[in-house]
């Protein structure tokens, strides 16, 4: 395999980053501009986690490409980190959000949509009852409560280099065996220890190990890893996870924010999952904040029991703005005519071309990385070969070549997400988008390897 020359990355980045300020002039002079009222000069803190001097700003975006404001053209794999993967300003969505709120934004009343959502998800995800949030890390903290209340169990287990949001309970690691706070984590309110066991994917013994205790009250799973790379379960790891959660009298959450992209279930449906709760948000309402929460019979029943009606908007779960008119009405739209199942077939084609891109340039310039797919999200990592759990997918990442590669492509026209080489494919998404990543993406590789 071919090594990387650490000197020549440098250089390579330098030429790059002079390219992003000749062609992001304008951008520079409103990320000066934001500095003067913005934290870190970003509405939202991560937003500072691209390659380049500053964020680019962003005139416009219509399905899988946006336009900045110097009058750059991109192709979006990035999509808001899932939620664009609808595709932007799909006619659908925008029809019935414009339709909406003509009518009323929100009213702490139903509509005849939310009706319609609820029996959607039911068929998509297998579970029949559902509640709305306005984010994934909204549900997911609704259930980790509603797991301690009706389990009367105090703690949860997570994956290591587990992505749920801001969900204070999941921003932990296991170092040295111990649960330990996931470096970033801001104002912890309590001792991770006393709320969580974090243990590895693909780790039976360790779970068994964390649920022999018996006093787990969930736990909270991607079905893969995806903020770290992507990291699959080994053959049979789900079905001993249910066993396990079972045995040990521990609720099972399925998280599908990011994991939908195995298809129009997620791979709750995708890979017959059985869960005691499913979790969603992002990409629901095509970009409208919106996320949902379903859960089994046998939950709803046990929820029902613990449920002091008196105190329901008081009692840690819901928010005003929760399940707003609004919100329902564009994941109804974005559901019914968006993101369809036929949609999602020609997804997740795209995205297996996608893969099979980036593997022949991976195995052609014979470098020691790997490229892994779920659905129609993909992801190279500078590895030779996949993850088996969150510890390796950490240790694959690079500092230098991560950000010169999302530069290089950037310089380009083709957007992908920060923090990792996740790349997803929309409705709107082409061939031709697909083949150009590949295509831009082999002149970087003979660059790198001095071809």
């Amino acid at each position: 395999m071919n090594a990387i020359d650490r000197t020549r990355v440098a250089h390579l980045m330098e030429r790059e980053r002079a390219t992003f300020r000749q062609r992001h002039a304008h951008s520079g002079r409103l990320a000066e501009q934001a500095k003067r009222s913005l934290l870190f000069g970003v509405p939202m803190n991560w937003m500072t986690r691209w390659p380049g001097d500053h964020p680019v700003f962003v005139d416009r975006a219509a399905g899988a490409r946006f336009r900045d404001v110097d009058g750059n053209e991109f192709i979006d794999f990035c999509l808001g980190d899932t939620g664009g993967m609808a595709g932007h300003a799909p006619k659908a969505a925008v029809d019935a959000i414009a339709r909406q709120a003509a009518r009323g934004i929100t009213l702490m009343l139903p509509t005849g949509d939310a009706a319609w959502v609820g029996e959607e998800m039911a068929r998509r995800f297998g579970v029949p009852y559902w509640q709305f949030t306005l984010s994934a890390t909204d549900a997911n903290r609704c259930v980790i409560r509603w797991a301690r209340e009706i389990t009367g169990r105090p703690k949860i287990v997570v994956h290591n280099w587990c992505y749920h949001g801001s969900v204070d309970e999941t921003v932990a690691i296991l170092e040295g065996g111990r649960t330990v706070a996931r470096n970033g984590n801001i104002g912890k309110p309590v001792a991770l220890e006393l709320t969580t066991r974090v243990v590895e994917i693909n780790d039976l013994p360790g779970l068994e190990a964390a649920l022999a205790a018996g006093d787990v009250a969930a736990c909270l799973f991607e079905p893969a890893l995806t903020n770290i790379g992507i990291v699959l379960p080994e053959p049979g790891y789900h079905e001993s996870v249910r066993a396990l959660c079972t045995k040990y009298g521990a609720l099972l959450v399925i998280d599908e924010t990011h994991t939908i992209s195995a298809g129009p279930g997620g791979c709750t449906m995708a890979w017959g999952l059985d869960p005691d709760f499913v979790t969603i948000g992002k990409t629901l309402g095509a970009g409208i904040a919106s996320g949902a929460y379903g859960m089994t019979e046998r939950v709803r029943t046990m929820v029902l029991e613990h449920t002091d009606a008196k105190n329901a908007d008081v009692g840690g779960i819901g928010g005003t703005l929760a399940g707003n008119a609004l919100s329902l009405a564009a994941m109804r739209a974005t559901l019914g005519e968006v993101m369809t199942d036929a949609a999602f077939g020609r997804m997740i084609g795209l995205g297996e071309r996608f893969e099979e891109g980036v593997r022949g340039v991976i195995e052609s310039r014979g470098l020691p990385w790997h490229v892994v797919r779920l659905g129609c999200r993909v992801e190279y990592l500078f590895r030779p070969d996949r993850a088996r759990n969150g510890a390796e997918a950490a240790a694959g990442q690079d500092e230098k070549l991560d950000p010169y590669i999302h530069l290089y492509l950037l310089n380009r026209g083709i957007l992908m997400t920060p923090f990792h080489n996740m790349a997803l494919m929309s409705p709107a998404t082409t061939a031709a988008d697909v083949d150009r990543h590949t295509e831009v993406f082999a002149v970087m590789a003979d660059e790198l390897v001095g071809t």
